[in-house]
């Protein structure tokens, strides 16, 4: 879990509020800020708090937690990192675990994300000290089986923290009921309105009670989130802790004037550096292209969008946290509410056209105190528009004209040349399956398993094999043996003197070599097949109904008027025939 730095180190936008001043917004004073204990949280998680280094809370903390303890609704505007996860998350846990466990199928309490990775990130924050006061936790988000989410759910879970088109799928399949929830929290409610989820959210949150409490954070309260207000919210109290603008003090903003032909080996030159960078794209395919690309000039980099699987995004969002990989190449997939410390230069290698979406890229760095600078690279038909995008955003970048190599470059963005050796990556685990063979997966070493590759085993050849051959039957083994090797009693595959196919004496009885049955050249009087006399059984053996040459006059199904069928034939029970009936025949 995060270690929260010392608030006082952040600009308030509060602090010019005056008392003759009529403010729009609850103020934050130096003694709001005191200790998480002064906020009103129980004993235990305060403990729990301490315990993970957290010891003094920010100020959209200190703000909103009382009010949130209270039961009121609640509207959080903050710059990202600025730790709403808690001003949210603790107050939550602290009025669900008063109320005792959850039914069945019902949590007392949700949270709403837009992404999965912010989903799984704000649970992984707030289950210590959920445990800590006895409240489960559960995330339900795609690209994961149902299965376990519904389990759980099952056995009862007081808090679901959840993307909305999960969380809808879960309802439709009876498997989560909105009916107890008591508290509703919706994280970056802004982005989840730019992605479209606003009318999911809007039937989600219908379904909960009218009287459930609601808490609103996101880093801008305009446009569709109104929307959510106005329809949801029931007199909300509204803190803001920081403008809409990028105005962190330990942020440097710089845009690079590149010529065309040079964007990649600059972009490689960057992504080289020492330091964690994350690198954004604009589209899925233009990210899986620069990793090729960076890999193909030795920078090994990861890819995060949405068009990968939630197992291989954990995996490389984990890999980048832990610094096995240093580059994370992503959509704005990861704008938004994922926090990796460490994270020293954001680089937009596609610049964003929305202000917005500028702010929450540029967020990723400088987070809780640290220093971080953001590097927009800029193309001469794109200069023009980048510099509006970046006015709206209120910043105000350094502005250079840079070539491959220049001094500048490095000293901005502490670029170096790339190794130029192709990263060779590992392969894939046993469940990403390249191709349709069964015995191999990725791209796996035939030396891997020397006891058991193909073709390969000299206890266990097929054919020449001393021992135990195929089926482990010495006498048995299927191949060229000596004439001599076997009685006239073994009984092994194939090599039986007396019941070789097709030359066997006329008292032999095996399939198909009967010379008085045979198919083909018969003597006149011969019986071909099913041509056996009134008294046998065998089935479908009828004179009149055999199927070759018959008389003239006699068609297929077709008997003379008034033949019946019994006398005819015997069927193989007793009886006129297999019906029990003395039907006359139909003619077709």
């Amino acid at each position: 879990m995060t270690t929260f730095a010392d608030p006082s180190t952040f600009p308030s936008v509060l602090e010019s509020t005056t008392p003759d001043s009529e403010p729009v917004e609850q103020p934050v004073t130096e003694s709001d800020v005191r200790s998480f204990a002064d906020l009103g949280l129980p004993s235990e998680i305060v403990r729990v708090l301490n315990r993970e280094g957290i010891t003094t809370p920010f100020e959209i903390q200190a703000a909103t937690v009382p009010d949130a303890l209270a039961g009121r609704d609640v509207l959080g505007r903050g710059q990202t990192g600025s730790g709403k996860t808690l001003a949210f998350g603790l107050p939550v846990l602290a009025r669900t675990a008063k109320g005792g466990r959850a039914r069945p199928h019902y949590p007392k309490a949700l949270i709403l994300v837009p992404t999965r990775e912010l989903a799984m990130q704000v649970a992984d924050s707030l289950m210590p000290v959920g445990r800590a006061v006895g409240v489960f936790l559960k995330t339900a988000v795609g690209g994961v089986p149902y299965d376990r989410q519904m389990d759980a759910l099952r056995r009862g879970v007081e808090v679901i923290v959840a993307t909305p088109g999960r969380l809808a799928d879960l309802i439709e399949r009876g498997a989560c009921k909105l009916d107890d929830v008591e508290i509703t929290v919706l994280d970056e409610a802004d982005q989840m309105a730019d992605m479209g989820f606003l009318p999911e959210v809007t039937e989600l949150l219908a379904k909960t009670p009218e009287s459930a409490q609601r808490l609103l954070f996101s880093a801008t309260l305009d446009g569709d989130v109104d929307t959510l207000v106005q329809r949801f919210m029931h007199d909300p109290v509204t803190h803001s802790t920081a403008p809409a603008e990028a105005s962190v003090s330990t942020m440097e903003h710089h845009l690079l004037l590149i010529p065309p032909a040079e964007k990649f080996p600059i972009t490689s030159w960057i992504a080289n550096r020492d330091g964690k960078t994350i690198v954004f794209a604009r589209t899925q395919m233009g990210v899986d292209r620069l990793v090729e690309q960076l890999a193909a000039v030795g920078v090994r980099a990861g890819a995060l969008h949405g068009g990968k699987t939630q197992r291989v995004r954990t995996r490389t969002l984990a890999e980048f946290k832990e610094g096995r990989t240093n580059v994370l190449v992503a959509t704005d997939v990861a704008a938004r509410g994922i926090h990796v410390d460490g994270i020293s230069l954001v680089m937009h290698v596609d610049p964003p056209k929305d202000p917005k979406d500028y702010l929450h890229r540029a967020g990723r760095t400088a987070r809780a105190g640290e220093s971080g600078a953001v590097v927009t690279l800029v193309l001469p038909k794109q200069r023009r528009s980048t510099q509006a995008m970046l006015s709206k955003a209120g910043v105000s970048p350094g502005e250079f004209r840079v070539r491959l190599g220049d001094e500048k470059l490095a000293e901005v963005t502490g670029a170096r040349e790339p190794s130029g050796v192709p990263v060779i990556e590992e392969p894939e685990p046993r469940r990403e399956r390249s191709g349709g063979s069964r015995g191999r997966f990725g791209d796996r070493p035939r030396g891997d398993r020397p006891q058991r590759s193909y073709g390969d085993r000299p206890q266990r050849s097929f054919g020449d094999r001393n021992e135990r051959n195929f089926g482990d039957r010495p006498q048995r083994s299927f191949g060229d043996r000596p004439q001599g090797d076997r009685s006239q009693g073994d009984r092994s595959y194939g090599d039986r003197p007396q019941r070789s196919y097709g030359d066997r004496p006329q008292g032999d009885r095996s399939y198909g070599d009967r010379p008085q049955r045979s198919y083909g050249d018969r003597p006149q009087g011969d019986r071909s097949y099913g041509d056996r006399p009134q008294g046998d059984r065998s089935f479908g053996d009828r004179p009149q109904r055999s199927f070759g040459d018959r008389p003239a006059g006699d068609r297929f199904g077709d008997r003379p008027s008034g033949q019946r069928r019994d006398g005819q034939r015997t069927d193989r029970r007793e009886g006129p025939n297999r019906f029990g009936s003395s039907r006359p025949a139909r003619s077709h």
